[in-house]
Formats: C-alpha cells, structure tokens, sequence
C-alpha cells in the first residue's frame, strides 16, 4: 500500500500502467449513464483518469478515510465536472454512503482486505447496484486454489508476509458471494502483469402476480 503524504498528490506506478487497459473494459461494460462507485479508490489516480475519459458517467470515489485528503488533491487539480469529492466508506459497515450507484468499480482490493472485509464488500454492492449493473473487480485472482503466475505466488507470499489475514482470493470463493448477493458472474477479462477484470451484473428480479 502507498505511503500517504497530505503534503503532495499521492502517486502509484501501478495505477498509471494499468489504467488504460482497465479503462478499455469500463467503457465496454458501462456503456449507459449513471453513477458509478468506487471502492478503494487509493490515490486518486484511477478516478480523475476514468472520469475524464468516461464524460457519460458520474464517478464517485471511495476509500478509508486516512486516504481521502490525497484523493481530494487530485479531484481538485483535476476539476472534473462529473467527479465527485470522496467519501469514506468501510465495507464492514452496514450503512454506506452511497445507497444506489448504476455501477460499481474496485480495483486492487481483496487481496489486501480481510475476509469479513470482502464479505462485507459483496454485501453492500449486492444492496447498492442497481438492476442491471455491473461490478467490475480488476486484480490478481486464483483458479481452483491455483496460482496464475510465479510472480502472483511470490506477491501472495510477500501479503501473507506482512498479513496473515490478506492475499489472493480464490475466483470461485469471490463468485460464490457474488451468487449469495444477487450477482451473476457475466466475464472475466485477461489484463496485463497476470492481473484480471471480473464482472458480475445484479440480477433484475421479475415480480409475477398470481
């Protein structure tokens, strides 16, 4: 995780490698007008890139609250018309900001949550995603309790390392809350540096009068 400075826009090289090929599968998957939520939106960087070049979309960040001074740096250089201050939001809790978004973006997060934290996280976009919406997770994910990659199990290592209670999810554990919260698995999209962008849809319940 970056270092926080309150001082100097906060900066991750990652964020700028991978924010052009996550950018491509956001604009094929929110294609429609609507708000979107981010959670764990970390430095700024992928909010003010994805608002900028989605003009269609409303983007609203989140992340911990030690984090969001260095967002509002970047959103204020920015001055984007269509992205919103950040809030603080903790998936943990019940209660969220943000009580109905037309899409959800996470990017870089269960790997580093812990498990009552991704349980948390599946919980409330199951509430909060509209009809229809999409979720859309970018990271590094296992297959069947396999690593895709040498370097995904050193970096799996390395978390563990430093947290125990952190490191890569199994795909199918994270499908499995999905389907518990009302969410379809619709693709799963390769991205560079074995990272992948996963994407369930929140299923449109048909009421039927008898």
């Amino acid at each position: 995780m970056q270092s926080i400075n309150y001082g100097v826009r906060p900066y991750s090289e990652a964020c700028e490698q991978n924010k052009e090929p996550i950018l491509a599968v956001l604009r094929e998957v929110f294609k429609e007008p609507g708000l979107i939520l981010e959670i764990g939106a970390g430095t700024g960087q992928h909010a003010v890139h994805f608002a900028a070049n989605l003009l269609h979309l409303g983007w609203q960040p989140t992340d911990q609250a030690d984090y969001l001074p260095g967002i509002r740096l970047w959103i204020s250089e920015a001055n984007l018309p269509n992205l919103r201050l950040p809030l603080e939001l903790d998936t943990c809790r019940e209660s969220w900001p943000i009580t109905q978004a037309a899409g959800v973006f996470s990017a870089n997060t269960t790997h580093i949550m812990h498990w009552l934290a991704v349980e948390g996280l599946f919980r409330g976009v199951g509430r909060v995603l509209q009809p229809g919406g999409a979720f859309c997770l970018y990271g590094p994910f296992n297959y069947g309790g396999r690593y895709t990659s040498a370097s995904n199990a050193q970096f799996d290592a390395a978390l563990k390392c430093r947290d125990p209670a952190s490191g890569i999810r199994d795909f199918e554990d994270l499908d499995q809350l999905a389907r518990d919260n009302g969410l379809r698995f619709q693709q799963d999209y390769p991205m560079p540096v074995n990272n992948r962008t996963l994407v369930w849809v929140r299923e449109i319940t048909i009421n039927q009068e008898d």
